[in-house]
Parts: structure tokens; C-alpha cells; sequence
């Protein structure tokens, strides 16, 4: 029995390091809804650097970055910078209010289903907040960058 339960645990590790991005490859495609039902898709911002942030009203480590992101999104919208802000929410009305109360200005979007939401899934997201860097091309750069290491990727892809 301990066999299996150590065949089974190897298994999902593998299983689990499957689905988690990695630098250097394609971002995974996300087409997703702001607040006003709008759909937003990520490929539609194919040419600008991204930051993709996933994040909820709930979690205070992701409330208390969203005034570094916001402060990075001001000093370089006007040079290319877009944030895709992912929220796992799954009540709107909380998504809404912390969007309002953070004064968050870049394009924010809802999966609705929690930790089981495919953007997730796709991003192999099991904490959050999670953040990665998407050059210009749709590539990942960097994945949960320190603030510095952060800002100097921006400077170096903005450039």
C-alpha cells in the first residue's frame, strides 16, 4: 500500500509540473470577462509587454501588490505596458469593490471558479498572487518576479 501511494504522489507531481508554464514558451491563450460582460482576449494584446496578475479580493498579500503594480503601470502604460489583471473571485460583487477601492485602472478580468477556473489550470497557478511577465511576441519571460527584478525586465523590454 505504501507503494502505491508513493507511485501516486510521483504521478501527480508529474502531472502538476506538466501544466505549470515555463519561461520561454507561448502564453497560454485567456479570453475572459471584465465587469461590464465584455470579453477580453490576452492574444489581443500581442505587441504590448504584459503582465498577467492573478490575484483575489480576499487574499491580502495580492491586495497589498496591487499598489506596486498600479505604481509600475502608471510609470510605463504610455511606453507599452498593459497588465491583465485575473481575479479568481467567485462572487462579482467582492471583485468589484476591491477593483474600486485599489483604484486598479488596467484591464481586469473574472474566472469565476476559484482555484478550479481553467485560466488556472492553464497557468498551473496554486497560489496567488502569481504574476508573469509576457514580452511582445506572447512569450513569458518571467514568472513571480521580484519587484526590482521586475522593473528592470520592464526597462529592458520597453526599450
Amino acid at each position: 500500500m505504501k507503494h502505491v501511494l508513493i507511485l501516486l504522489i510521483v504521478f501527480g507531481s508529474c502531472l502538476a509540473a506538466r501544466t505549470q508554464v515555463k519561461t520561454g514558451q507561448a502564453a497560454p491563450e485567456l479570453s475572459l470577462k471584465r465587469p461590464n460582460g465584455e470579453t477580453v482576449a490576452l492574444s489581443s494584446l500581442r505587441g504590448k509587454v504584459v503582465i498577467v496578475d492573478f490575484w483575489a479580493s480576499w487574499c491580502g498579500p495580492c491586495r497589498q501588490n496591487n499598489p506596486r503594480l498600479l505604481a509600475l503601470y502608471n510609470k510605463y502604460r504610455q511606453k507599452g505596458l498593459e497588465i491583465y489583471g485575473v481575479s479568481i473571485d467567485t462572487k462579482k460583487e467582492n471583485w468589484e469593490k476591491a477593483i474600486a477601492q485599489d483604484k486598479l485602472t488596467w484591464i481586469q478580468v473574472a474566472d469565476d471558479r476559484g482555484w478550479d477556473a481553467a485560466s488556472t489550470l492553464a497557468y498551473g497557478v496554486d497560489a496567488i498572487p502569481a504574476t508573469f511577465l509576457i514580452n511582445k511576441e506572447g512569450v513569458i519571460v518571467a514568472m513571480n518576479p521580484e519587484d526590482r527584478e521586475l522593473e528592470h525586465q520592464l526597462k529592458t523590454l520597453l526599450n
